[in-house]
């Protein structure tokens, strides 16, 4: 059976959507078998955006990451998808601690976060960057490529 983690931003436009699609490329053909999923905690702020930032579709594009390693839609994050995943990570401590605590009061299950800005206060250049290297670590920890 395989393991997730889930990774959470705001709108899971952006950020997190990359983290998925990176994170189950790079899981493929590893030793344990782990898969991503990805959620957003105010969907509603990108309706009308499209399907998936084109910052994202563009790096994806030029790592020849398939699309269909991330979802076809930003998605609302909900209970169910917490208690499916065995690692839960917000991209923004700052900007996703608050709002998760204010719609998930009782969940207790660990959440990690990072520290990834988004567009307001950093160049998609230098998240995308981020997010690739900390994934990158991730992906090592959770499924060591077999010897």
């Amino acid at each position: 059976m395989s393991s997730r983690v889930l990774f959470i931003c705001t709108g899971n436009f952006y950020r997190s959507r990359f983290a998925e699609a990176l994170f189950n490329h790079h899981t493929e053909g590893r030793g344990r078998s782990w898969t991503a999923i990805s959620r957003g905690l105010a969907t509603h702020l990108v309706a009308d955006c499209g399907p998936i930032s084109l910052h994202t579709l563009e790096a994806l594009k030029t790592m020849e990451i398939d699309l269909g390693r991330t979802g076809p839609a930003p998605v609302q994050l909900s209970v169910d998808d917490l208690n499916s995943c065995q690692r839960v990570i917000a991209l923004k401590e700052a900007e996703h601690r608050p709002m998760f605590e204010a719609q998930f009061p009782e969940w207790k299950g660990p959440v990690e976060y990072w520290h990834v800005h988004d567009l307001d206060f950093a160049q998609p250049a230098q998240a995308l960057a981020e997010i690739q290297a900390l994934v990158e670590a991730l992906v090592d920890d959770l499924a060591p490529v077999a010897r």
